[in-house]
């Protein structure tokens, strides 16, 4: 059996992290939290590190982040060990999380010789304008439990070839999964004698930690992704200091199903959307708004569906859906299920799964509201948990003021052949979300697009497309080749 922290030459040993297995509960190690005073070392040495690290070439840049492609890659399956231990992601989502990272280090390599400016006619004579892109300093990225590896990688993989170290304050709940990332990074940078000392470090800690990263005006930019709480904190916090920060923070993500959609495409992305890692990615489908000509008719298509999936163990090939990921999201999923009950026309599923799944862990049938006011409170929240609200519509008007009319604004779909209908949602009056898809789910995008939300979910955008400005400072250079020194606006200053 895969055991994490031999892998990894851990002993349990004691300390206040502890990381948990929620396959069954067991405990993987204990670990040292990191201090507020390690804090201010790590950003020390990445201040030094940045001095080095800014003035090498963008492309040589890219060639350390090639090389740790090519050690993800001849180590794909044993990462995804530990998201599988730690998060207990199915094996092929474990897989494609790993993917993910290599696929975000290839778009950097590509980016080391595109980090383009512009060049801009000047009103004045004998003059060029251009801009300029440089490194903006070390950065701290603070990340979830639900994306371990992931997520650090799009962040780190930019901000290296846009110039910049990087400090990783990973989740409690998935230290080990940090520190398997660590052990194939620190192997390549051993093969490579001229990188500073302090390009990568992690600070394994709690929230103080986290807090400590964000106030220092040595950390210009801080990436952090968790909840809409979290995310306030954070962006207080920076923003009191004028830092910049990255937020991707809650998705309570809508797919509207109109009467023209292909129902047996529609069902099948709706269910990988709403149950892939129990419900718990920001891109979760929480809110199907479908159509009340064929809602019920839906609505007993996902039904059998649900009945038939394969929850248990993730380490199983055959399973589809892990465990929750601990006890405080089984109690917030029921705690949700409990005030629908007299406010919903139905809940079907929701409980948990006892006796044919590991011993220790949360497992629980993914939940069908139906049924319900989309103005309450629960279904105007993100509950971290498979929960999928049924609301239905009678226009698209309406369909589209109930998809909008949440707080959050990360991902969205529809389902429909009416090219009206899908141009409407993707239009300045449609989906209000960072994200918006026509004829997929809303979860699994790829790492070539800009990946971000808007309203609560934070405004940030990681990934692909132009995101990696948002590593870097933009400066804009005016050149004068004449001997003359005309004034901008036509401006007269004789003397």
């Amino acid at each position: 059996m895969f055991t994490p922290a031999k892998e990894l030459e851990l002993t349990t040993g004691e300390g206040p992290i502890v990381a948990r297995s929620p396959i069954d509960g067991t405990v993987l190690a204990r670990l040292p939290a990191a201090t507020v005073g390690d804090v201010e070392t790590a950003i020390v040495r990445a201040a030094e590190a940045f001095k080095a690290w800014r003035i090498v070439p963008a492309p040589k840049r890219g060639e350390f982040v090639r090389r740790f492609a090519v050690a993800l890659r001849e180590r794909k399956a044993w990462l995804a060990e530990f998201i599988t231990a730690e998060v207990g992601k199915t094996r092929q989502e474990a897989l494609g999380e790993v993917q993910e990272m290599i696929d975000i280090a290839d778009f950097a390599v590509g980016l080391s010789r595109q980090l383009y400016g512009l060049t801009i006619a000047s009103e004045r004579p004998g003059h060029r304008m251009m801009e300029q892109w440089h490194p903006l300093g070390p950065m701290g990225v603070i990340t979830a439990f639900n994306f371990p590896m992931a997520v650090w990688a799009w962040n780190a993989m930019l901000a290296w070839v846009c110039g910049n170290p990087v400090i990783w304050k990973p989740s409690e709940k998935t230290p080990l999964c940090a520190l398997a990332c660590e052990r194939v990074l620190k192997q390549v940078m051993s093969e490579i004698t001229d990188l500073p000392v302090g390009l990568s470090q992690i600070l394994i800690g709690k929230a103080d930690v986290g807090e400590a990263l964000c106030r220092s005006v040595d950390v210009p930019l801080i990436s952090a992704t968790g909840s809409v709480r979290m995310g306030k904190a954070v962006g207080a916090t920076v923003g009191a200091r004028l830092g910049r920060s990255l937020l991707e923070l809650g998705g309570n993500n809508g797919l509207i199903l109109t009467p023209s959609a292909d129902l047996e495409l529609a069902v099948r992305a709706i269910v990988f959307a709403a149950v892939g890692t129990a419900g718990q990615r920001c891109t979760t489908l929480r809110r199907l708004i479908v159509h009340e000509s064929i809602a019920d008719a839906v609505v007993a298509r996902v039904v059998k569906v649900y009945a038939s999936l394969p929850i248990g163990d993730p380490r199983d090939d055959r399973t589809l859906v892990g465990p929750l990921i601990d006890q405080h999201a089984f109690d917030a999923m029921q705690q949700v299920l409990t005030t629908a009950k007299p406010i919903a026309r139905q809940i079907i599923g929701g409980g948990r799964i006892i006796g044919s799944v590991p011993e220790g862990g949360f497992y629980v049938d993914p939940a069908i509201v139906d049924g319900i006011d989309p103005s309450v409170d629960i279904v105007q929240q993100e509950t971290f948990a498979p929960i999928l609200y049924i609301l239905r519509y009678r226009t698209l008007d309406e369909a589209i003021a109930i998809h909008n009319g949440v707080p959050q604004g990360l991902s969205s779909a529809i389902f429909t052949s009416d090219i009206r209908e899908a141009e409407r949602f993707m239009s300045p009056a449609g989906s209000d979300c960072g994200i918006a898809n026509v004829n997929i789910g809303t979860s699994g995008a790829e790492i070539g697009g800009a990946f971000g939300g808007e309203k609560e979910t934070g405004g940030g955008r990681e990934s692909g497309s132009d995101s990696w400005k948002a590593y870097m400072r933009r400066t804009t250079n005016t050149i004068n080749y004449s001997k003359d020194l005309p004034l901008a606006q036509g401006i007269k200053f004789d003397f």
